[in-house]
């Protein structure tokens, strides 16, 4: 099956077709590191893990590349506020957005660069644009000259009459207000770094053409981002490419926003909800559905309820694992080959919401054939269900989940070990046939949002919905 992708550009569902048979490169727009992540950052990092773990599954050999914007207007403007260097602001967030996305189980980049490593890229493709007639340089700065390029606003299908091109304090120079800086003239006490131009620092557009070229070349298959890049960030990053004489992108793939009362998430807004303190209250695996498993394209509206009736789903399919691995007597291994439905429906646009009623209705199959005392054909539904459960990250035996402690704390050996001694005295109650001290047991265990289920290997416990 050949995997399709919408492309924002062409604005429809294309057929991939990578430049090299394969092969395919990913170029995602990563975090600007100005403050720590909240959920609608780690959104789009999650949306392009599953797109990289697709393409794996499929047999390509994919080189996915996450830049940093580790210096831009706002990180500079909190080190004047709070006193504190630039760079120290930057790295403590980018270790934030790492923790972010590994709590939540995204492979690693490729590569990982960042902006202020790539200078010398930036000023060899300034010089070059320069040179081609398509940028320019006053007081400091260097403009790009949109005017120049008869393919701007393609992307984002805007008309260059009506343009309101957003700038930043100092760009002084302009020769028509709808340029974009590349470059920003040094002020007083901020960053700046050498170049022929005099001493400055990158505008945010030119970090990633330049990034992208070093790490994926002239030409790459894929351009990823939230919606809100397209214009201006990705539509200025094709100029520059393009200008350059880059052929850049082929398919630009775009998620949607995490929003609240219909808003997007941003701190901005001070509706912003963040990562470190989500996985406090809720298991990383179940942020990971909740975030994961809408489609890509489309929003998500945030809200408690939301969250709840993810924690559930998951806790159905993380269940019928739990009770195949005690009827096997064993961890299953996940099949080679995910079933086909499932393979249709990622092949089409990374369709996972339909991929994921695949998963529920094996679920309910397994669950089934376990009723019926049927161990193989559980087994068989197990394995099938951990190989599409690997695709989406949520697999919970695999070892990156192991460790999860639920509620985001380290208590659950201590708390297993106490309900265990008070299941102990439940059975022991059975046995002499004290129903009514064993109810009372298994009520109150519950009222404390534990669900006992008694198996042919004895009580387990988990927990319930909150």
């Amino acid at each position: 099956m050949t995997i399709r992708l919408y492309d924002t550009g062409a604005r429809q569902i294309r057929d991939f077709i990578p430049l090299t048979p394969g092969c395919v490169s990913i170029y995602l727009c990563g975090a600007t590191v100005q403050a720590a992540p909240h959920i609608g950052h780690i959104r789009s990092g999650l949306n392009f893990d599953i797109m990289r773990r697709w393409f794996d599954y499929r047999g390509y050999d994919v080189t996915f590349i996450r830049n940093v914007t580790d210096i831009d207007d706002k990180i500079i403007a909190k080190s004047a506020v709070q006193g504190r260097p630039w760079w120290s602001i930057g790295y403590e967030n980018e270790r934030a957005f790492n923790a972010g996305y590994d709590v939540l189980g995204c492979l690693p980049p490729s590569y990982e660069p960042r902006a202020t490593g790539h200078i010398t890229e930036m000023v060899e493709m300034m010089r070059g644009l320069i040179e081609r007639g398509h940028a320019y340089e006053a007081d400091g700065n260097v403009y790009f000259d949109v005017r120049s390029f008869p393919e701007y606003l393609e992307l984002s299908n805007q008309d260059l009459d009506d343009l309101r091109q957003p700038s930043g304090e100092g760009e002084t120079g302009k020769r028509d207000q709808r340029d974009f800086a590349m470059w920003k003239a040094a002020k007083p006490g901020e960053p700046s770094w050498e170049t022929p131009w005099g001493r400055g620092r990158p505008g945010w557009h030119l970090e990633c053409s330049a990034m992208a070229h070093k790490y994926l070349g002239s030409a790459f298959d894929i351009h990823g981002g939230g919606i809100d890049l397209i214009f201006p960030h990705h539509e200025n990053e094709i100029a520059q490419a393009k200008g350059y004489g880059d052929e850049f992108a082929r398919y630009w793939v775009h998620n949607a926003w995490v929003t609240m009362s219909g808003e997007k998430m941003s701190k901005s807004l001070g509706n912003s909800v963040l990562v470190s303190e989500m996985v406090k209250h809720w298991r990383p695996i179940v942020l990971r559905y909740y975030l994961g498993t809408p489609h890509y394209r489309s929003m998500i509206e945030y809200s408690e309820e939301a969250l709840r009736e993810a924690e559930s789903a998951f806790a159905r399919i993380e269940g019928f694992v739990q009770r195949v691995v005690e009827k096997a007597g064993g961890v299953v291994d996940a099949a080679g080959e995910v079933p086909p439905a499932f393979a249709e429906a990622m092949d089409d646009d990374l369709g996972v919401p339909q991929a994921l009623a695949v998963v529920h209705t094996t679920v309910r199959q397994g669950n089934s054939a376990l009723a019926a005392d049927d161990k193989e054909a559980a087994v068989a539904r197990l394995a099938e269900v951990r190989a599409m459960l690997g695709v989406l990250g949520l697999d919970p035996l695999d070892p990156h989940w192991a460790g999860e402690t639920d509620r985001g704390e380290d208590l659950h050996g201590v708390v297993d070990t106490l309900v265990r001694l008070v299941l102990e005295q439940r059975e022991a109650a059975r046995a002499r046939k004290d129903w009514g001290t064993a109810d009372a047991i298994r009520d109150q265990l519950q009222q404390t949002g534990l669900v006992i289920e008694d198996s042919p290997t004895g009580p387990r416990w988990t927990l319930g919905p909150r």
